[in-house]
Parts: C-alpha cells; structure tokens; sequence
C-alpha cells in the first residue's frame, strides 16, 4: 500500500500525469472503439487549474475534479495497472467523498463508459448509485452519483 498523502498535482507531474492516465484507459481502447476520454484531457490545463490530485512518489493513481454549484464531479479517476489490488483506488475514492465534504457539497457525481464493466461493479461498493445510462456522441455512459450529506 501507498502510505504517500494525496496531494495537488504540479507542474512537474503533467508526465505522470499523461503516463498513469494513459496506463489506466489504453486497455479500453479496443473493447469501447474510441480513445477515453481521459486520454485526450489537457493534464496541464487541469494540474494549472487545481483540478488534479496525485497519490505516489512516482504517482501511481490520480484524481480529477471539478467542484460544482450543487455537486463534486469526478472527471477521471486512474490508477496505474502496477498498483491494482494496493488500495489506491479506494483511498483516491474515499479522498474525493471528503474533497466534497469539505467544500460543502451534498454529492459527487461520475458516469463511465458501459463497456467498462470493471467500474459497474466498484462505483456500488462505495455508495455510489446508478442515476441513468445516456449516450453522449460515441460515448455509451452510465452516470453515478453519491450523495454525502
């Protein structure tokens, strides 16, 4: 297990950032038919924005967020296929519910592509509920939400 704290994401992870992102989403690639999102994300637009919280010394998982009117978005969350089975999923997740505690925001809210069968069955263990399945361009999404307070 990672003892590292989760932190504010700098400058100088953008590569860990790109790297562990790319780690995490390539194996989809082939069974959904389009590149994850994710991928495509501006690291370094979203690391200068706050938007990204980094666990690991390299990073091994990450977070992004982006905190709403009436709710906490997870954008992305990546854990690098070396740290399966360690806990980085569950302490970024558990991570996120407090973020959102903390900013005074009653849920978070994700959604993830319905051929990511993997997540279907993780999001439930940690309070998350299905909210609708909705097709957003190439993008076959289940949403999820938490609610906290």
């Amino acid at each position: 297990m990672v003892n590292e704290e989760i932190r504010p994401a700098t400058a100088a992870d953008v590569p860990a950032v790109g790297a562990v992102t790319d780690a995490a989403y390539r194996p989809y690639i082939e069974r959904i038919g389009v590149v994850p999102q994710p991928m495509e994300a501006d690291h370094a637009a979203n690391v200068a924005a706050g938007r990204v919280f980094v666990l690991g010394e390299p990073v091994v998982g990450l977070v992004v967020l982006e905190a709403l009117a009436d709710h906490l978005f997870l954008d992305s969350i990546a854990v690098h296929p070396d740290a399966h089975g360690t806990g980085v999923g569950r302490r970024l997740l558990r991570f996120v519910a407090a973020h959102a505690r903390a900013l005074g925001l009653p849920e978070v809210r994700l959604y993830t592509n319905a051929k990511m069968w993997e997540n279907q069955k993780i999001y439930p263990k940690y309070g998350y509920e299905v909210v609708e399945r909705r097709v957003d361009g190439p993008y076959d999404r289940v949403h999820y939400r938490k609610r906290l307070l």
